[in-house]
């Protein structure tokens, strides 16, 4: 069928995608705006998916000093070529990223899977004791003890974080900012590690 421009472009704002995606998601829907999204939205988690695996031997170590220099941040962000990590958008990346640890003292990992098991298990046995202290019963205890370590990852782990410039970036995850930074690159973008330094804290 036939795709209008007004069509295609009501997409693009809505999805961000590329104009021939949008039109060819728009194609196969046969017109039809909502299925369209979904289209693209799954043909972009397929993407996300196979870059996931890709090498990324590129990239950059930021810093950032927030002023009155009390607290700093160095933070490695890893991409695949050396091209993309010298571009403003993935230097920008880096930047908020090392911007938001700054604001953030309660971070720890990059990622809730880095959290070791030992500290897991020990996070698991506290809620776990609280709950049955405060008389939960059996059949509730697990759905407490789950949504609190949930709680507690948010809390230490940056994927998992809003970032703190809310107002700017409407409420997103740093892992919303970092996949939004792949798609638009079309490379692989890991945040490797990081370091957060503040005066008078080991």
């Amino acid at each position: 069928m036939a795709v209008s421009a007004s069509d295609v472009k009501a997409l693009r704002d809505r999805t961000g995608a590329a104009m021939m995606d949008c039109k060819a998601a728009l194609s196969e829907a046969d017109g039809d705006l909502d299925r369209a999204v979904e289209i693209l939205r799954v043909k972009g988690q397929a993407s996300a998916a196979k870059r996931e695996g890709r090498a990324t031997s590129e990239g950059v170590v930021t810093s950032y000093i927030h002023a009155g220099g009390q607290v700093g941040v160095l933070v490695e962000v890893q991409c695949e070529t050396d091209f993309v990590a010298r571009t403003d958008d993935f230097q920008e990346f880096a930047r908020e990223v090392a911007i938001h640890i700054a604001g953030s003292p309660s971070v720890q990992y990059v990622s809730a899977d880095d959290v070791p098991e030992a500290e897991r298990e020990a996070e698991r046995k506290v809620f776990e004791a609280k709950a049955r202290e405060e008389g939960k019963p059996d059949d509730v205890v697990e759905r407490i003890v789950e949504g609190q370590l949930a709680k507690r990852w948010r809390e230490i782990a940056l994927l998992d974080q809003e970032h703190i410039r809310s107002d700017r970036y409407d409420g997103k995850t740093i892992e919303d900012l970092r996949a939004a930074a792949a798609a638009n690159t079309g490379e692989n973008i890991r945040i490797a590690r990081f370091a957060r330094f503040a005066v008078g804290q080991e």
